[in-house]
């Protein structure tokens, strides 16, 4: 998947890269350790069309992009975007599909 960004073709990386940086951004912390599951907190978020998910989402699928937008650059793609909701859509079509996330995802429905 690919989104234009400040003018610059950004590819959205779904990959194992996508989920470790997920996991920074929101991982589960208990007493001070991180559990990862970044993803599967995420992801009832990006369900319910929450902006900030798709933020944090899209931001950890460029992570391998150089140059990576900055968090603010994604917050103002978002803002400025005329169809939200097709862009949910698609990122959420992408994740059900990428092989790093997809057994995560049947285990979640199941």
């Amino acid at each position: 998947m690919e989104i234009t960004i400040n003018k610059q073709k950004q590819v959205l990386n779904f990959g194992v890269r996508f989920v470790r940086e997920l996991d920074k951004i929101a991982s589960l912390s208990v007493k001070g350790v991180s559990l990862g599951m970044g993803l599967t907190k995420t992801l009832p978020g990006l369900q319910s069309y929450d902006a900030a998910v798709l933020s944090d989402i899209i931001y950890a699928a460029t992570v391998t992009n150089s140059p990576q937008p900055s968090r603010n650059d994604v917050d103002d793609y978002i803002d400025g975007c005329e169809n939200l909701e097709e862009i949910f859509t698609q990122v959420t079509e992408e994740i059900n599909n990428a092989n790093a996330t997809k057994a995560a995802l049947k285990n979640m429905k199941a």
